[in-house]
């Protein structure tokens, strides 16, 4: 009898420190995180972050009516993001939760995309590009990255500065798929394919390369310049539906031929629409993705020392009620930052962790209240100046925002 009591009272104790240590969590969330009033008005949706280490931009569109999106930038200064901009818009645009438009900067340099529909097929858009060679005073007029003419989907779009004055651009490519269809994922004809190319200051496109002949549809594409080179990662499809996630380097002039970041063994009959993302500083890189294998949702973290040749076992960074949609930045050689989205009783948390190399982890930290729903799209952040910014979608009463807010890096000691 006293042993039972004895058990009781250490469960309670227990139960009571876990539900104090959730509340400790909490308390420091709402005392660390400020808010960043948001440049982006109302029915803004798709905020995508870029820092060059100096300074943070943010691009996003926003809906004006039932056919007309605009796309915006704004640029974090002195702690205040600066009067929105506007680059293009259009009634002809294809706009996707999942899909959204990116920019980057290369000295003077901007370059953005967005979808543009090619046909009145529901998945038919090109990738029109516009660069900027006066830091937004200007814009060209938009061209097209792809050179097919086929009616078929192209998106899901990565953009680094690279070279002295230009881009590397890597994407998804439907040309493979014509005729076949998306909800079926083109079985009928070939399969979407990842593709690589460089943007120069003049507009023109070169080295477009094919990397791999099969990916999986519509996972977002990530990439990083290391001391060799860019490498690419992307959520891979084997012909027995495996869909791990895959990175190639390009060393010389070649890529190397794809290899899994880890055998997960995720075995799916359809596309997750949950892309990995990556970073790299100097010779180090890391790598972020969500996996089910088994039916057990994870989200797991791998670094590389050489440049991405070899990848170190993953660290796992959560698992259960992780819903994903992950995003990863390189601190230094040896740290990490990464964040994902968690399941709750309410709808969704974004939570973040700092992750050594040597597997010890800071504990997770809740940035924010996020939607559980699609709509509510991908969380984006970027390190600068000893400080974490943030963007998200924010759905209230189907009004639809962007929501920024800063914290010190430190909180994740």
């Amino acid at each position: 009898m006293i042993k039972s009591l004895k058990l009781i009272t250490f469960l309670i104790f227990m139960a009571l420190g876990s539900c104090q240590d959730k509340k400790a969590v909490e308390n420091r969330s709402k005392e660390m995180v400020r808010v960043l009033a948001s440049p982006a008005g109302n029915n803004s949706m798709q905020p995508y972050l870029y820092s060059d280490s100096d300074q943070v931009i943010m691009s996003w569109t926003q809906k004006i009516n039932d056919s007309v999106h605009v796309l915006k930038y704004a640029t974090l200064s002195e702690g205040q993001w600066t009067q929105a901009r506007q680059i293009q818009q259009g009634s002809d645009w294809f706009v996707n939760w999942a899909d959204f438009p990116a920019i980057a900067q290369n000295k003077d340099q901007l370059l953005v995309h967005y979808l543009k529909k090619s046909d009145t097929a529901t998945f038919a858009y090109d990738v029109q590009l516009k660069q900027s060679s006066d830091l937004g005073e200007s814009w060209s007029d938009d061209f097209k990255l792809h050179q097919d003419s086929t009616l078929t989907e192209h998106g899901f779009v990565t953009i680094l500065p690279d070279k002295e004055d230009g881009f590397f651009i890597t994407w998804l490519d439907g040309r493979n798929t014509k005729g076949g269809g998306h909800g079926d994922e083109h079985q009928s004809m070939g399969a979407m394919n990842i593709r690589t190319a460089t943007v120069l200051a003049n507009g023109e496109i070169m080295d477009d390369v094919m990397v791999d002949s099969k990916t999986c549809d519509c996972c977002q594409t990530s990439a990083a310049i290391t001391t060799k080179g860019p490498v690419i990662v992307y959520r891979d499809r084997s012909d027995d539906e495996v869909r791990d996630i895959y990175i190639s380097r390009q060393v010389g002039k070649r890529w190397t031929t794809p290899k899994a970041i880890y055998n997960d063994h995720w075995k799916i009959n359809g596309c997750p629409v949950n892309g990995p993302k990556a970073d790299a500083y100097e010779n180090t890189l890391v790598v972020a993705w969500f996996t089910a294998a088994d039916n057990i949702p994870e989200v797991k973290l791998s670094f590389s020392t050489d440049d991405g040749e070899n990848m170190m076992p993953p660290i796992t960074i959560a698992h259960k009620k992780t819903i994903g949609r992950v995003d990863v930045a390189l601190i230094d050689r040896e740290n990490a930052l990464v964040s994902w989205m968690q399941s709750t009783d309410k709808g969704a948390e974004i939570k973040m962790m700092k992750v050594n190399i040597d597997g010890s982890k800071s504990a997770p930290f809740i940035v924010g209240e996020i939607s559980a729903a699609r709509a509510s799209g991908f969380p984006q952040f970027e390190l600068i100046d000893g400080e974490i910014v943030f963007a998200w979608n924010t759905i209230n009463n189907n009004r639809r925002s962007i929501k920024t807010v800063r914290f010190p890096l430190e909180v994740l000691n």
